[in-house]
Order: C-alpha cells, then sequence, then structure tokens
C-alpha cells in the first residue's frame, strides 16, 4: 500500500510504483479536475500541487509519493484563496473551455504563494507550464495579477 495525504486527508493506495498518479487519482479516487491532455508533462491539464509544488500529475510515479501531500482542485477549491482566484478570473472572463482552468488555478496558487506580489514575468514564467487554447493568455495573467490585489495578505 502507497499512504499520502489527498486533499487533506490519510489514504492509501494498492496501486503499482509505476502507475502514474494521474490515472490512480481518477481511477481509484474519482478525482477528475485532473486532465489527461497530453501524457508527456507539456500541457499541464493534470496539475497537482505535490508536497507544496505544482507538478504534472502524468510524470508522478506512484512509487515516488509515500508520505508526501497531493492537493487537486477539489481539495483546492475549498480555500479562500480559491475564492479570490474564482472571482479574479471571472472578472475578466479567462475562462472559456474550462480544460486547461484546474491546472492554471493550481498554478496561480504556487505563483502567487510564492511570490504575492509577481510581476507580469513572474506570472508569465509560472503558467508557462500550462497550455490554453482558448483565451490566449493576457486575460489569465490579467487575473492572477487581480487575485494577488484583491488577495492581499492571503499569500
Amino acid at each position: 500500500m502507497i499512504k499520502f495525504i489527498l486533499n487533506g486527508q490519510e489514504v492509501a493506495s494498492a496501486a503499482k510504483a509505476n502507475e502514474r498518479l494521474l490515472d490512480v487519482l481518477r481511477n481509484e479516487f474519482s478525482i477528475t479536475g485532473v486532465k489527461c491532455g497530453c501524457k508527456e508533462g507539456e500541457c499541464g491539464a493534470c496539475s497537482v500541487i505535490l508536497d507544496n509544488r505544482l507538478a504534472n500529475s502524468c510524470m508522478v510515479a506512484m512509487g515516488s509519493i509515500e508520505g508526501s501531500a497531493v492537493v487537486t482542485i477539489e481539495g483546492y477549491r475549498e480555500t479562500e484563496r480559491f475564492m479570490v482566484l474564482d472571482k479574479a478570473y471571472a472578472s475578466v472572463s479567462a475562462v472559456q473551455c474550462g480544460f486547461c482552468i484546474p491546472g492554471m488555478i493550481l498554478a496561480s496558487e504556487c505563483i502567487l504563494a510564492k511570490n504575492p506580489n509577481p510581476t507580469e514575468n513572474d506570472i508569465r514564467d509560472g503558467i508557462s507550464g500550462n497550455l490554453c487554447r482558448c483565451t490566449g493568455y493576457n486575460a489569465i495573467v490579467k487575473a492572477i495579477n487581480i487575485a494577488a490585489k484583491e488577495g492581499k495578505g492571503l499569500w
């Protein structure tokens, strides 16, 4: 059994050590906010926060997460920080199809947790591992800037 913390709860999985975290989250734990976009760690649709760092769950072997803390969009959306980001994204229509948004929101969290007052370059660098095919990136960058201002003191 591989034991880890998933969205604040201790869980155990009978997955093999070489299985992908992405597949285990979706198939065993019914966590569907992680999306399978590329299977190569290129698109960010499967992003999770793994031990306080953004990670592509399609590139994480289950054997490497024993004792780790994994946060998905399902767990993150219960936070006050999520509420600020959600409102900021909505205020500038940064969401269209929504496929990339769970990963973008988690990337936004990691950017702001590291630097609560990021520059535009910091933001663009921080979301560079997440692909969006709908909005372009300007609205997403704007949303993260708004969240940084509106959520002052939360990060």
